[in-house]
């Protein structure tokens, strides 16, 4: 079965190259090839999957070694995978979701006359994701991480006629090189370090390390992780990415971008495991962030932006629950996969209701579609159950697995963290409340004139309704006999944590601070009228629409810095570099001009010279021999 790992990456690769190359004459089919080289992809999981299940749980890891990438000198890097517990559950969930948003796009993009391209890049983007979790080297790794930072440049400015898309696509891609330059630095610094790329030399001398060169690899990890991950301070990107289509951002946002930081953070967890320094920064980047996105989801009238701002917070618990290191892996990844099927549900919800109303964003136009558009609200209603942690649904097996292990850190940092996804929950309540009220409740507020909400076709419908079914029973099939963690242990490894509150007590808190936050959002928006513009607001609301002043933010320090630094800079090579090397050449020029002046042509001027050099030499010759 090794040999069957390749296929699940050149599957996706074969029907980009396919699409991106083949022309005009794929136009009419290219839909289908880019959907049927996903479901193939997907299919070869599966097999996988149930290979790996039939083995014993030590016995789960498979290699496929390809051939010698690069090999000068001692260097050597390989093309290789790796399949494990780990790659395996992201492997399902990239093909898997991945394939649905496909089957779900050829209805969204029916109408665009570049939908071969559009499922070109789908599919480069799903290779790319899966080389990078397939990798058995951090090298190769780089190679599927910069892949999938070319394809959501591709996917984000596919509408590149909008001037907004096209600086929405240039704001990710820039932001995103700052975090790849963090991943690239802890690749050199392993090497230097290790003496090679490979997970399982690395991960394995870490305790022969000292922690200071641990402590630098994994920040630089983490730095990278910010960055396609969208956590602070590298989250600026991910609201503009909105501007892509829609099943760009659920596949962005629930199977492939945002989730690579969780599984680089993971998958060296034992690195972060030997550097705690590196670990609480990864701790406090995960808890700053889970707070920051939910109070940017509450002021978002724009339907995506809301639900952007939610994949930024929900990755704040992943994250967070990566940085707590054993105790917290497992429920990083389970989350992360729960998060997979109710967010990827609520971007098509998303869409759909786009795609009945005139690509309309704004809530503050929507208002009673659940009778014109039943399956979208039941769907996207579910996946709204699942994100809050609505008992029984996955968000609740979830997220409560990570706010029990954040309290579970113990002492005064457990407190502050387990507080912090307490608040993060009651946030989260709050906003997605105010998205189902606003969407599909209250009163019409659109124009009946120039709009007509209809209900989405099966193409798009039956997508959304595979994954409200995961939105649903994933979480509680997870978390029978502890399944999930079980599965991930030998990968992740696995500690129960103890917690100064019980799992019970969290709970009941969780239920409070949900009810408490769906409470103060129907009171707000579900018993009053939503007004056609939005109220000025608070400070903090004001802020919060312009995204808690990221950009601004990120204007005065990096720009205008870097403005400022660049004029520094010409200036110092203008009046030194430059000065110096024409203060040279006009000296050196001045020099040259005033001994031209000798060389006068005259015979009698040299005839003079020669004389006064003649009476000069006798002078000093009579006046040495005096001496």
């Amino acid at each position: 079965m090794e040999n069957l790992i390749a296929l699940l990456v050149a599957a996706p690769l074969v029907g980009a190259a396919l699409l991106l190359c083949g022309g005009k004459r794929l136009d009419r089919t290219g839909h289908l090839i880019g959907s049927l080289f996903a479901v193939a992809s997907f299919a070869i999981g599966v097999a996988l999957f149930a290979d790996l299940l039939g083995r014993g749980a030590e016995d789960r890891t498979l290699h496929q070694y390809l051939f010698s990438w690069i090999q000068v000198g001692g260097f050597r890097a390989d093309a290789a995978f790796q399949l494990d517990q780990l790659s395996m559950t992201f492997v399902l969930l990239i093909t898997g979701v991945g394939s649905l948003i496909h089957i779900y796009s050829i209805g969204y993009m029916e109408h665009d006359e570049r939908r071969r391209r559009f499922f070109g890049y789908l599919n480069l983007f799903l290779a790319a994701m899966l080389l990078l979790v397939l990798a058995d080297n951090y090298l190769l790794l780089y190679v599927g991480w910069e892949g999938v930072g070319l394809a959501s440049y591709l996917l984000i400015g596919f509408w590149q006629h909008k001037p907004s898309a096209a600086t929405a696509a240039k704001k990710a891609f820039l932001v995103n090189r700052v975090g790849d330059m963090g991943l690239s630095i802890a690749i050199m610094l392993m090497f230097t370090t290790f003496g090679t790329f490979a997970f399982g030399p690395v991960l394995a001398a870490t305790g022969e390390t000292s922690e200071g060169k641990l402590t630098a690899i994994g920040l630089m990890l983490l730095l990278a992780a910010c960055g396609k991950s969208a956590q602070v301070p590298l989250q600026s990107w991910l609201g503009d990415a909105m501007e892509g289509p829609t099943p760009v951002s659920a596949l962005i946002h629930a199977a492939t971008m945002v989730t690579a930081g969780v599984y680089l953070i993971t998958r060296s967890g034992a690195i972060f495991n030997a550097a705690p320094d590196a670990q609480v920064a990864v701790v406090a980047v995960g808890a700053v962030t889970l707070l920051f996105g939910a109070i940017v989801g509450c002021a978002k009238d724009d339907i995506k932006k809301a639900l952007a701002g939610s994949t930024m917070s929900q990755i704040g618990y992943m994250i967070l629950a990566a940085g707590l290191g054993p105790i917290g892996y497992a429920f990083a990844i389970m989350h992360l996969v729960t998060h997979g099927f109710f967010k990827a549900g609520l971007f098509l919800g998303a869409g759909s209701v786009m795609h009945g109303m005139n690509d309309e964003v704004d809530m503050r136009r929507y208002g009673g579609l659940r009778t014109y558009m039943p399956v979208t609200f039941i769907t996207f209603g579910l996946g709204y159950l699942a994100i809050i942690g609505f008992p029984g649904l996955s968000g609740f097996f979830s997220k409560d697995k990570i706010i029990e292990a954040a309290f579970a850190k113990g002492g005064t940092e457990g407190w502050i963290l387990g507080g912090a996804a307490l608040l993060g929950a009651a946030i989260t309540a709050f906003y997605m409340t105010r998205v189902m009220l606003m969407t599909f409740f209250g009163e019409k507020r659109w124009d009946p004139d120039t709009t007509h909400p209809h209900e989405s076709p099966k193409v798009m419908t039956i997508p959304m309704i595979v994954l409200a079914v995961g939105s649903v029973f994933a979480g509680g099939l997870f978390s029978v006999n502890e399944t999930f963690v079980k599965w991930l242990e030998p990968v992740t490894s696995f500690e129960h944590g103890h917690s100064p509150v019980s799992a019970t007590t969290v709970t009941a808190a969780t239920m409070v601070v949900l009810v408490l936050g769906v409470g103060l959002a129907w009171a707000m928006y579900g018993r009053r009228p939503v007004p056609a513009t939005a109220p000025r607001g608070s400070l903090l609301t004001r802020a919060a629409r312009r995204d808690l002043l990221q950009d601004d933010f990120n204007h005065v320090v990096l720009v205008r810095g870097g403005e400022h630094l660049t004029r520094t800079l010409v200036y110092l090579d203008h009046s030194l570099v430059d000065g110096a090397v024409n203060g040279t050449a006009a000296s050196m020029g001045g020099l040259s001009g005033r001994l031209r002046k000798l060389q006068s042509g005259f015979v009698r001027s040299y005839a003079v010279q020669m004389l006064g050099g003649a009476a000069v030499l006798i002078a000093a010759t009579l006046l040495m021999r005096g001496v």
